[in-house]
């Protein structure tokens, strides 16, 4: 190395790792603290841990799983992001379609790959994230291509339009399930489905994000 570069091995890349298999933490966390420029500061087994530890052990990359139990992995991001927008966020799942792809990219993930990338695919994306680029697995990246090519396309059924318009007018779940003549459990449902579908993280956005379209006026 020239002696007028600084070494990235003096100040490692401070990774978390979350994931609700502890055999796949158990690998990462192996094959990453062998790297000179990485250290693994901590990890977790649900989002809800990872909020609550990223404060203390001041991460610079998380690596996430979307498939999470509690709450969901793209949920997470929005958090992460709003709480703490200094630390970058890379997804690594088994899912590359456009619903897990695009709500993830919107929310602000830094890096999206999936977990038969190589061990060195997955060092040499964690250092381009760190350095300030973005990382998506070439199957990604043709659904995020293919998704701005495609012209617009509304995804929510007709019931989740009907849905969607009562959550900006502030109706609970019950109230809901009243007013369409639906149980509770089918309207919950109906909503995670939405927050899915339009890349959310929670009903007040939903209910934003129906006002800016007009879906929230009656018909």
């Amino acid at each position: 190395m020239p002696a007028d570069l600084p070494s990235t091995v003096d100040v490692p890349v401070r990774l978390m790792l979350v994931d609700d298999h502890e055999m796949v933490r158990t690998g990462l966390r192996t094959f990453l603290g062998l790297q000179p420029d990485m250290e693994v500061v901590g990890e977790a087994a649900t989002a809800e841990q990872a909020l609550a530890l990223v404060p203390r052990l001041r991460p610079d990359i998380v690596l996430l799983d979307l498939v999470l139990p509690g709450m969901s992995g793209v949920e997470a991001v929005h958090r992460l992001r709003s709480a703490h927008p200094e630390v970058k966020v890379v997804v690594l799942t088994s899912y590359a379609g456009q619903e897990s792809v695009l709500p993830a990219v919107r929310a602000g993930v830094s890096g999206y790959l999936l977990k038969d990338v190589g061990p060195g695919e997955l060092a040499d994306a964690l250092r381009a994230v760190h350095a300030g680029g973005a990382s998506l697995d070439p199957a990604v990246a043709a659904t995020v291509v293919q998704s701005v090519a495609d012209p617009p396309r509304d995804p929510l059924t007709p019931r989740e339009h009907e849905v969607l318009r009562l959550v900006a007018r502030g109706l609970s779940n019950r109230l809901i399930a009243r007013e369409l003549a639906l149980s509770e459990k089918t309207v919950k449902a109906h909503v995670s489905a939405i927050l899915a579908k339009l890349g959310v993280a929670d009903r007040t956005q939903a209910a934003l994000h129906a006002v800016r379209h007009g879906l929230a006026d009656d018909t």
